[in-house]
């Protein structure tokens, strides 16, 4: 765990050397502290520095600033480049819808090669604040930084481990909750314990799109305009990215500056905005269009404080069946038993028909449970889950 702030910084910077113009320049993301100065560094010398493995990139357009990985639920990293003005400009009214500014200390407890992370110690120390880093989420040396500090940075798995072990780790905290939805009944919690808390729901490639305090309380991010186009979530800001270096993905944009990654919601009457998937996280099973996350808040209800994924796997009569597969870390209720507290909270199409358990979960560089690995491993037998009886 290390201490940074800008000044700290901006004296490590001048100790790197200088890199061609338009470079691609990969930072191995092991140390913290090291990550960011390089960053800075060759940054400031007119390279283009990406947090992680920089091969088989193509070169990137005349106004970029940075790159940062992302898999998003899939596992396969792709690196999404950006103005650093892109970044900039949001942070001024990222500190005004948490709170986080000048004389705080942040608390970043996970991977700098995961956008989330990046930007929040990014937005620390161009914002006056000190950040505290630990390099890779390990609870207890998350827990230790969060100890240190005025605010900090959790996905909602991490945020279940923290009010887990330490209840009142959080109290009196500025809580900046992204990464997945963040349910109500664990948004309460959090509050209960004492923490300020902060949702955001975005993608690296659009940055910030709508905040509020769970996935039922979104609105439109300060600057950003949303629509919600045939099912998809479609935003305007300042906060873009430009697109991807080498292997392409899901953004897409219109001459009039729209842009989506293919997520899936509505807007309601009062201006809210529900997620309710990501584009690739539907499963269609005997005809019906099932949204994973829709399954996965009702099964975090009914199995509180469990990691939970629902994917389809192949079905020879339904085209896929809806699996639910839990980490198997403590005794699970029958499945029967599951079924009978599922019963009305969804809708018969929706349940899952398997279910398994595994001792843990793929997972992404960013820390996300990988579904796509998840699935591939499922239907060739290099994983294999335990049924529930």
């Amino acid at each position: 765990m290390t201490h940074l702030d800008l000044e700290t910084l901006e004296r490590a910077v001048r100790t790197y050397g200088e890199v061609p113009p338009g470079t691609v320049v990969g930072i191995d993301p092991t140390d913290a502290t090291d990550t960011l100065t390089r960053l800075y560094a060759v940054r400031r010398s007119g390279g283009v520095p990406l947090v992680g493995a920089a091969d088989g990139l193509t070169r990137p357009p005349p106004d970029a600033g940075f790159a940062v990985l992302t898999s998003g639920s899939t596992g396969r990293p792709r690196a999404v480049v950006r103005s650093w003005a892109s970044w900039q400009c949001s942070f001024a009214p990222f500190s005004a819808v948490t709170g986080i500014g000048a004389g705080d200390v942040v608390a970043v407890p996970g991977p700098l090669s995961a956008s989330l992370f990046l930007f929040a110690a990014v937005h620390a120390l161009e914002s006056g604040a000190r950040a505290v880093l630990t390099s890779r989420w390990q609870p207890a040396a998350g827990i230790a930084a969060i100890a240190d500090a005025t605010a900090v940075h959790l996905t909602p798995t991490m945020l279940t481990t923290v009010l887990d072990r330490a209840p009142t780790a959080l109290a009196d905290t500025s809580v900046v909750c992204a990464g997945a939805r963040l349910t109500e009944p664990l948004a309460e919690r959090a509050a209960a314990a004492g923490a300020r808390l902060t949702h955001y729901y975005g993608a690296a490639e659009l940055s910030f799109v709508a905040t509020g305090g769970h996935e039922h309380d979104l609105r439109p991010f300060p600057g950003v305009a949303v629509e919600v186009r045939a099912g998809e979530i479609w935003g305007r800001s300042d906060y873009l990215a430009a697109g991807y270096l080498g292997a392409t993905g899901p953004l897409r944009t219109d001459a009039d500056g729209w842009a989506t990654v293919g997520d899936l919601g509505r807007r309601h009457p009062d201006g809210r905005l529900h997620v309710t998937g990501r584009g690739d996280q539907l499963v269609v099973s005997g005809g019906a269009s099932v949204p994973v996350e829709d399954v996965e808040t009702a099964l975090q209800t009914v199995l509180p404080g469990r990691e939970v994924v629902v994917l389809g796997l192949p079905h020879p009569q339904l085209g896929e069946v809806v699996t639910a597969v839990v980490v198997d870390d403590r005794e699970l209720p029958a499945r029967d038993e599951l079924r009978r507290r599922l019963a009305d909270l969804l809708e018969p199409a929706y349940r899952p028909r398997r279910w398994l358990a595994v001792a843990e979960l793929p997972r992404t560089h960013a820390g996300k449970p990988a579904r796509g690995r998840l699935r591939t491993d499922l239907a060739t037998g290099d994983l294999v889950g335990r049924p529930l009886p």
